[in-house]
């Protein structure tokens, strides 16, 4: 008679029987694509073969209750997309930049508080979503800004107070999203970012805004160009009642050039606080 283990050595056993029902059938049929989304899992532990399916090129482990992201996740060569959008990931490892074909990451609504050394080293990586974390520009890596295939780079709902001048390296950047975080001011490298269609700037702490970005091509019907919910000085606050591309046709001129430069000599205090961030979900303690 075969010995039964004790119930309690059996770890999660629902929840580890229908990751490994998704992995079994994935390994018959070859599927390139796995979806783990709402299964319950808190570690990859319960997703046994998981590391052995480097054939896969999708991942997708949204809405779990994930913390730990193991380095063994970069045995996965032929990844090209990588959702982890709503768990409790505190970090990544650095492995997960070595994923030679990995275009899409999505690490949103999660708890990171910094990132590797050396995150920015993803040879294809073309959009990038960190949105609602807790990250700023003090714990970004020195290499954040050199991933040059990033196409969409989405930061909001951090705290960020500044972005860091090295965002004009990312030349072939379409879409920032800097919405809802704490920035004071944004630099003038966004003018080299020629190819940028679409800006979120919304619900921050801005008071002007560098000359360089009515340059930019945000005016046009599939461009995006967001702004409210800042404490632009007067004359921004004016243009931006008549819409973006007013504001744009303004920050051209040589009158706010003028104002932009005795604005940046008198360095004002930056607006207050406004936004309460001690109760969002990626402050939450598990």
């Amino acid at each position: 008679m075969s010995h039964q283990p004790p119930v309690s050595c059996i770890p999660n056993t629902g929840k580890m029987s229908k990751a490994k029902k998704v992995i079994e059938e994935a390994k018959e049929i070859n599927n390139p694509e796995i979806d783990l989304v709402d299964k319950g899992i808190t570690s990859l532990d319960e997703v046994p073969g998981l590391y052995q399916l480097t054939n896969i090129t999708r991942l997708t482990l949204s809405h779990n209750k994930i913390s730990t992201v193991p380095a063994g996740l970069a045995n996965l060569i032929n990844l090209e997309i990588l959702n982890f959008a709503n768990n409790h990931i505190e970090e990544l490892p650095v492995s997960l930049s070595s994923l030679p074909k990995l275009r899409i990451l999505n690490v949103s609504l999660n708890r990171l508080n910094s990132l590797p050394r050396g995150f920015g080293a993803f040879p294809v990586l073309e959009i990038l979503d960190l949105t609602y974390n807790n990250l700023n520009e003090k714990v970004l890596p020195g290499n954040f800004f050199m991933i040059e295939s990033l196409r969409a780079l989405y930061l909001g709902d951090n705290d960020f107070e500044i972005l860091p001048a090295e965002v004009g390296n990312l030349k072939n950047l379409q879409i920032l999203s800097m919405r809802e975080n704490d920035l004071i001011e944004v630099p003038r490298e966004l003018g080299e970012l020629t190819r940028l269609r679409e800006l979120h700037l919304q619900g921050n702490r801005l008071l002007v805004l560098p000359p360089e970005i009515g340059s930019l091509d945000l005016a046009s019907n599939k461009s995006v160009l967001r702004l409210e919910g800042n404490f632009w000085v007067t004359p921004i606050e004016d243009q931006l009642k008549l819409g973006p591309s007013h504001v744009l046709d303004y920050l051209r001129s040589e009158t706010y050039k003028v104002l932009y430069s005795r604005h940046l000599a008198a360095k004002p205090p930056p607006p207050p606080q406004t936004l309460d961030k001690s109760k969002k979900a990626s402050r939450a303690r598990s």
